[in-house]
């Protein structure tokens, strides 16, 4: 794994929570993985996801690349989206985690990461994280991911309850672990990766370097008693779920920007109005889902020359 400590810069990926709107992600990532000419891991010497980060995040972190990441979301997202009660939908989700991580654990990661999951018993965060170097405590009795699988942090860091069930994860101790969604409590995590940047691993602020991803703004869609799924989107919980994920993100980015001001950080998260990108976190129409794959590209390149210098 990287060590800023050798390195003139430490580079950070941040990805926001989003669900099926991490194709503007892909989309964004496609552009830079081109730029940097090589696998995103080597790029980047510590990489954070929340939710649907936290798939692309565990993903680039065990070096895949993007396209191989998209063929997976093309193939399973409308999958888990399009399921109807909460059960179903975890248990999709489980699936693709048991297909995508097998049982690696976090010492299979070329780069060191961060996988933000909410402990609902204690309504706090909790970040599966690869080094010790990046405890802020307790370095001593660190274990990469609380032991746990890949697979069983990416799935917490996505149980959005109550759309989907609670993870229960059974750490190396033998503790039982109730978690959901990263999102409640970081749905952008760039400024728990700075923090872990700066105050654990001690590069200094002037030395951080951070490109961080979120997922685009949209407006509502329509409701329509045609569809199922677009109809649960206008539900008021659906809404009310939407609405906290977005607040959560723009107040974190706000408080990044006045605690990590010097910090050099390209935001990329458009914001659109057309009434064809209406969208939300549980989109299941590909053509729509493509859609957010182009705008997320486009985003990258509207900001390409300072990319190629964080790249440089």
């Amino acid at each position: 794994m990287s060590d800023p400590s050798s390195n003139t810069l430490c580079r950070v990926l941040s990805l926001d929570g989003g669900g099926a709107k991490g194709f503007y992600t892909l989309g964004a990532l496609k552009e830079i993985e081109a730029l940097a000419d090589t696998g995103l891991y080597e790029k980047f010497d510590l990489v954070f996801g929340t939710s649907t980060g936290a798939i692309i995040a565990s993903m680039v972190a065990l070096g895949y690349s993007v396209d191989e990441v998209l063929c997976y979301y093309r193939e399973h997202v409308v999958e888990v989206m399009g399921r109807w009660l909460p059960f179903r939908k975890s248990a999709a989700l489980q699936e693709l985690s048991e297909r995508i991580y097998g049982d690696r654990r976090f010492d299979s990661f070329k780069t060191d990461v961060g996988i933000v999951c909410t402990r609902w018993d204690f309504e706090r965060p909790m970040i599966f994280k690869t080094s010790s170097k990046q405890a802020y405590a307790g370095a001593g009795t660190f274990v990469p991911g609380f032991g746990c699988t890949i697979g069983d942090a990416v799935v917490a860091s996505c149980s959005a309850y109550p759309f989907f069930t609670r993870k229960v994860v059974t750490t190396s101790r033998g503790e039982r672990i109730e978690l959901a969604d990263g999102g409640y409590c970081a749905n952008n995590p760039a400024l728990y990766a700075i923090s872990d940047a700066t105050e654990s691993l001690g590069a200094a602020r002037h030395e951080v370097r951070v490109v961080s991803i979120g997922v685009g703004e949209y407006p509502a869609p329509r409701k329509s008693w045609l569809s199922v799924m677009r109809w649960i989107g206008y539900l008021p919980s659906v809404r009310l779920l939407q609405k906290s994920l977005e607040i959560n993100t723009q107040s974190m980015d706000q408080l990044r920007r006045v605690l990590f001001l010097e910090v050099p950080t390209i935001r990329i998260n458009n914001r659109y109005t057309q009434p064809e990108l209406a969208t939300d976190i549980f989109e299941a129409d590909l053509s729509k889902l493509d859609l957010l794959w182009q705008r997320g590209r486009d985003s990258a390149r509207e900001v390409e020359s300072e990319l190629k210098n964080f790249l440089g």
